[in-house]
This record gives C-alpha cells, sequence and structure tokens, in this order.
C-alpha cells in the first residue's frame, strides 16, 4: 500500500512524514522545500504477530508494510505549473491513498502560503488543483472517444458517461464522490485513472495543547470534519510535532510518554488503521518456524487469490485451506491443541478470507 501525504507548503507534512517514517526528509519554514517526493516504508504494527513470535519462535517475523510518498506542497495554480505544480500532481498518481494534512493550528513563526489559516479554503485550494488537473485527462479522453466513435457506435455509452463526469467535476465534486449507475460505468471511470478518485483522510495538525487536550474544541477541526462528511472521507487529528518528540523512543518508552499524556494510540498506528479502513484492507497471517508473516488483502478475497500473494503456484494449484481464527489459536495454545479440538477448518476455493485468520495453503502443481 502507498499512501501519498499532500497539502499546501508548510502545513507540517514533511514533519509528519519524518516522525511517521524516521526517513529524515527535509523540513523547513519555507514553500517548496520538498522537490523530489521522499519515500518512507514503515512496519503495520500488529499485536498479533508478536503473540505468534513468541508462540512459534521463528527464523524471522515479517510484518505488512505501507509506503508514505511525501508529495511537495501544492499551490493555487498547480495544475498549471506553478510551483512546478504538474510534476508534483504526477507523483500522487501513483498513490493508492491521499493524506492531506490540513493546518489547524496557531504559530505565528511558521508562514502560511495565503497569509493566514482557513481550513476550508486550504481544501478547497488542493482539490480544485487535483479536478483541474482531472478535467484535462477527461477532456482529452472525451476527444479521443467522440473520434473513434465514428466507427465505433458501442462508445456511445462511454461518450455520454465521460460528458457527466466532466459536467460533475465542473461542478466542483470530486470524482471520488459520482454516483456510476453500473458497473461499466465504475470500469471507465477507473480506466480514466483521476486524482479526485482516490480515497481521502485528512489529516488535521493541531498543537500539541490542542491535540492532548481539547481536540473537539479546536473549531478548525470541526470545519475540516464537516467537509470530510460531506465527501465521505476520513478524518484523523494529529500533531506532527508530537509525533516528532516520540518518533525516536523505544517502544516502551513511547507506551508511557503517550500514557502519561492521556493518549492510547500514537497517530501512526491510527493513521495506519484508518488507512486500512479506507481502502477496505485485511491481514491474514501465516506462522511457522521458518517465518510468521502478515499478509494485506482486500476484504471479499477468495482463499486462492489470498493464496495467490504468497505465489502465483499457490493460487494456481490450490486445493484448500487450512484456517483457523488467531484468537481461537491463542485460546488453544498451539496448533496441534485447536486441531484436537476440531477448530481448525478446511476450506475450499469459495472461502472468503477474514482478517486475523491463520492459514496453511495446501496446492499442487
Amino acid at each position: 500500500m502507498k499512501l501519498g501525504i499532500v497539502g499546501l507548503p508548510n502545513v507540517g507534512k514533511s514533519t509528519l512524514f519524518n516522525a511517521i517514517t524516521n526517513a529524515g526528509a527535509q523540513s523547513a519554514n519555507y514553500a517548496f522545500c520538498t522537490i523530489e517526493p521522499n519515500i518512507g516504508v514503515v512496519t503495520v504494527p500488529d499485536s498479533r504477530l508478536d503473540k505468534l513470535t513468541e508462540m512459534y519462535n521463528p527464523v524471522k517475523t515479517t510484518p505488512a508494510v505501507i509506503e508514505f510518498v511525501d508529495i511537495a506542497g501544492l499551490v493555487k495554480g498547480a495544475s498549471k505549473g506553478v510551483g512546478l505544480g504538474n510534476k508534483f500532481l504526477s507523483h500522487i498518481r501513483e498513490v493508492d491513498a491521499v493524506i492531506h494534512v490540513v493546518r489547524c493550528f496557531e504559530n505565528d513563526d511558521i508562514i502560511h502560503v495565503s497569509g493566514s489559516i482557513d481550513p476550508a479554503r486550504d481544501i478547497e485550494t488542493i482539490n480544485l488543483e487535483l479536478i483541474f488537473s482531472d478535467l484535462e485527462l477527461v477532456e482529452r479522453r472525451i476527444d479521443r472517444c467522440s473520434k473513434a466513435l465514428k466507427g465505433d457506435k458501442s462508445l456511445a455509452k462511454e461518450l455520454d458517461f465521460l460528458k457527466r463526469l466532466k459536467a460533475e467535476l465542473e461542478s466542483g465534486k470530486p470524482a471520488r464522490n459520482i454516483e456510476c449507475n453500473d458497473d461499466d460505468e465504475k470500469a471507465i471511470l477507473d480506466s480514466v485513472a483521476l486524482l479526485t478518485a482516490k480515497p481521502v483522510i485528512y489529516a488535521c495538525n493541531m498543537s500539541e495543547e490542542d491535540f492532548v487536550n481539547k481536540i473537539e474544541n479546536n473549531h478548525r477541526y470541526k470545519i475540516v470534519c464537516d467537509i470530510a462528511a460531506a465527501e465521505g472521507s476520513e478524518v484523523l487529528p494529529i500533531c506532527a510535532e508530537l509525533e516528532a518528540e516520540i518518533a525516536s523512543l523505544e517502544k516502551e518508552e513511547k507506551e508511557m510518554f503517550l500514557s502519561d499524556l492521556g493518549i492510547d494510540k500514537g497517530g501512526l498506528d491510527l493513521l495506519i488503521q484508518r488507512s486500512y479502513s479506507l481502502l477496505g484492507l485485511i491481514s491474514y497471517l501465516t506462522a511457522g518456524t521458518p517465518e510468521v508473516r502478515a499478509w494485506t488483502i482486500k476484504k471479499g478475497t477468495k482463499a486462492p487469490q489470498a493464496a495467490g500473494k504468497i505465489h502465483s503456484d499457490f493460487e494456481r494449484g490450490f486445493i484448500r485451506a487450512e484456517v483457523i481464527g488467531f484468537d481461537e489459536l491463542v485460546a488453544c495454545g498451539s496448533m496441534a491443541a485447536a486441531k484436537e479440538k476440531g477448530l481448525v477448518r478446511s476450506e475450499g476455493k469459495e472461502y472468503i478470507m477474514r482478517d486475523g485468520d491463520i492459514v496453511l495453503f495446501r496446492f499442487n502443481v
């Protein structure tokens, strides 16, 4: 999974990126500090892996990973190339979801490109630039489709949908909120690969005081929540400065630090949780002496396709999946005990994988 961190300059993107990836991206108080995207890969925290490692004592433990891409600050006119905007926009096309960092804190020492702090205006600025870029793509597609229609009348439905798509974008609606009437229209929408079709998490970057003591009282956060609710996006309150403070701490120290502040989970854990939810992802697990590992799949994935994540031969020669839930295995204490109790199930090709399934795939090629 690849997540792109976007926003206006100086809203805390690179600070947040540094904190969650420890990648040491350049972070400074001036626009376009980030030119090429910074990329960091982080492991997905999963306490189930820790327990399985304790049970199996494997040679290695391999968690799932997420790639974060810190994309340079976008500004008004980016879709026309302002601030190297077109180059930055191309980086967004490569990610699965967008983390849109919105400034919700006061600090006279950190300049704002628009001279004042206004989350609604800032969000609109970014969204409009993405929409303008999408409109160019749709218009080119309409032009090609119109020319091809002369020799292929079956393209009439596609052309009609593209024209409706263009009208919706021109009204300011992002592609992710445009309703498709059937699977054909959804396939057309997916094929255009629009920036505004990507799911969004708005990360409200606030001061440590607001984050720890009064998230709900931050009126800027409430504004972002209303915008997100209207378009079906996620919202995550976060303090990039606080995340930067705890980034270098060991796990136990970090937990103690957060506990003292009355916080259950750090920003990275919450961001990953929201991202999995937004993209409809789950993890299944494989466990043995050679390796304990987490595998990320889409909700609704059937067993053969899940097996294919490990190796294409597993999917091609799939026979069955031997499955037990994580909680059931832990309650039994071992796989042998679970088998004695008849809790290890034999599932076929139509089995839909569940989050936390521990699986052994049987195959033959």
